[in-house]
């Protein structure tokens, strides 16, 4: 192993180790080994496992710190796989030279604004646990094309841009477990374009990633995510985020987890997506939607959504169904939270509990809104005490409103109306719900718009 310390590294904080560590990777056989001590660099550390060999970095349990005094990535590893994650299409000099390079039990500091802590390039089963990176643009960045990358027990904390970076990455089976992933400054996690595949976002502490009134995105709008997937002109496919904290401070265009695929017409660049037994909340929006097919959102706590819980535009295979909502104590708490679905189709809404959903205005929106939509179920939902109105479809087709209990309980109710159908909607179905207690009247559905039947007035 290349002790550092023994190629001249003083790891003092202050003496630039830079040459120390290069020393001793040359001279070594590829293992990184640092002792207790702040080690300053002002250039990337580069470990090519093309020519090293088989390559790690290892910090003593924590003690061990690397301070980046200079723009790009503080380690940097870099292999030349070129096949997929199946074994017959790995190349012999990548399982003899280049596999499972590990990063563990160290910190990163990032002095320069454009410092990146951990940089992965062409590699396969690289492995960051039990590493601290903060202060750096971004935490882990990955490029060009990476397999089987896994980061657990770690922290990526108060970077400027992102905590964990996919950037236009051709990347597959990823595993992201048992982090705190927080404090960074646009997203926790990031995905932007690539080809991005098998996904797992589990049982982390994503927190707080944003810059509420700072940092700007590029056509002015503010905002932040915890998740953020963007695949404008790529593919992010087979997702799972499960048993995940993710809240924030409220920031105007921010969100908890937002997945933006391709407008096309053809295959969804953003599909098949599972978003499930997550708390979320303290955002803007808690789920926002665009573009993507085959998702499943069920089993989360989804709170404080200063606008809305969800948010779904052009998507289309929604099985939403089992999740809370907003828990307003009194009807002087602020006004939050609600469900808009615009141009999405085949899609149901199954068992959500929901009380006093504010979302909506006296002449639009409710607790739950469709516009444009087709061949949507909304059934077994409690929608209690909502402030506007409990369901409004506008220009709806083939939509089914059914066995839901939309009741406002107050002594004065301020709910307008239980269902409201507008525009040209046709074909729709309200049948065998409980409905209780609106201002004005419990359905307003003009002749023509949908069939009634087996409704329960109180």
């Amino acid at each position: 192993m290349a002790f550092v310390n023994h190629f001249g590294a003083t790891g003092d904080g202050r003496k630039d180790d830079t040459a120390a560590l290069e020393h001793a990777l040359a001279a070594g056989d590829g293992i990184l080994e640092l002792g207790k001590g702040s080690y300053r660099i002002t250039r990337p550390v580069v470990l090519d496992t093309t020519r090293l060999g088989y390559a790690a970095v290892r910090g003593q349990g924590g003690t061990s710190r690397i301070i980046m005094d200079g723009p790009g990535a503080a380690l940097r590893i870099v292999g030349d796989h070129r096949g997929t994650a199946q074994p017959t299409s790995y190349q012999e000099h990548t399982w003899e030279k280049e596999r499972f390079p590990t990063i563990s039990g160290l910190e990163i500091l990032g002095r320069h604004p454009e410092s990146i802590g951990i940089e992965l390039i062409k590699t396969t089963k690289a492995t960051i646990r039990e590493v601290l990176v903060r202060r750096c643009r971004h935490g882990i960045r990955l490029a060009q094309r990476n397999r089987d990358f896994i980061l657990s027990d770690s922290h990526l904390l108060d970077n400027h841009q992102y905590g964990l970076f996919f950037d236009r990455c051709n990347l597959h089976q990823i595993i992201v477990h048992g982090n705190h992933i927080s404090w960074n400054r646009q997203a926790g996690i990031k995905s932007l374009d690539g080809d991005v595949h098998n996904l797992q976002i589990t049982g982390n502490d994503i927190e707080y990633n944003n810059h509420p009134g700072v940092d700007k995105s590029p056509d002015g709008e503010p905002r932040g995510a915890e998740i953020w997937f963007e695949a404008l002109q790529g593919v992010i496919s087979e997702v799972t985020i499960s048993s995940n904290t993710l809240q924030a401070t409220i920031q105007p265009g921010g969100c908890n987890v937002r997945i933006h695929g391709q407008d096309t017409d053809g295959p969804s660049a953003a599909r098949l997506v599972t978003i499930a037994g997550n708390v979320l909340g303290s955002q803007t929006r808690g789920i926002e939607l665009k573009h993507v097919e085959r998702v499943a959102i069920t089993g989360n706590t989804i709170y404080d959504s200063a606008e809305l819980s969800i948010l779904a535009e052009h998507s289309s295979g929604l099985a939403i169904g089992s999740n809370t909502f907003v828990w307003r104590g009194d009807d002087d708490a602020p006004a939050r939270d609600g469900l808009k679905f615009v141009d999405c189709r085949d899609a149901s809404l199954v068992g959500l509990v929901a009380r006093r959903l504010c979302h909506g205005t006296a002449e639009a929106g409710g607790a739950i809104t469709l516009t444009r939509c087709e061949d949507f179920a909304i059934s077994e939902c409690q929608l209690l005490d909502s402030l506007v109105r409990g369901i409004e479809m506008t220009d709806c087709t083939r939509c089914r409103v059914s066995g839901n209990s939309i009741i406002d309980r107050r002594e004065k109710p301020l709910m307008r109306q239980a269902v409201r159908i507008r525009g040209k909607s046709r074909d729709n179905l309200v049948q065998n719900n409980l409905l209780g207690g609106a201002s004005q009247q419990l359905l307003d559905i003009p002749e023509g718009t949908a069939v009634l039947q087996g409704n329960t007035l109180l």
